[in-house]
């Protein structure tokens, strides 16, 4: 297959995502895509769905979501600049994740992680709330 579809061909969704360097191998990009982590043109998609220049895609990962706009179709993956070229990415979608990382980096945590079980002290101000 070339470098770089022709502008009428369709790509797997999950190689494309691979392709633009969204994860790191193939098949992570296929689970993502099955575990409803991507969305191609607002509708859940499969891996094997086909993606088209214009369409528009949205992606999970972690905290993070990307809103983005198909560019260019490419098979294989290359450096970043190179994939950074194949979609571009919509100006909501870059400064709600620009502001994520900075409030993470501010020390502002939307969801603490629990600390595991509570320890006796913790037990015992947990009875005396509920009134045991």
């Amino acid at each position: 297959m070339s470098d770089t579809p022709a502008h009428d061909e369709r790509l797997r969704i999950d190689k494309w995502l691979w392709a633009a360097r969204f994860f790191k191998t193939r098949s992570l990009a296929a689970q993502a895509v099955e575990g409803g982590k991507v969305k191609l043109n607002e509708e859940r998609a499969k891996a094997a769905r086909a993606v088209r220049i214009g369409d528009r895609i949205s992606v999970r990962i972690g905290d993070h979501e990307w809103r983005i706009t198909v560019r260019a179709l490419s098979d294989r993956r290359g450096p970043a600049q190179v994939a950074q070229e194949l979609y571009e990415e919509d100006e909501a979608s870059r400064l709600a994740r620009s502001e994520a990382v900075a409030k993470r980096r501010a020390g502002f945590d939307p969801q603490p992680q629990p600390g595991g079980r509570p320890e006796k002290r913790q037990r015992r101000e947990l009875r005396r709330l509920r009134g045991y």
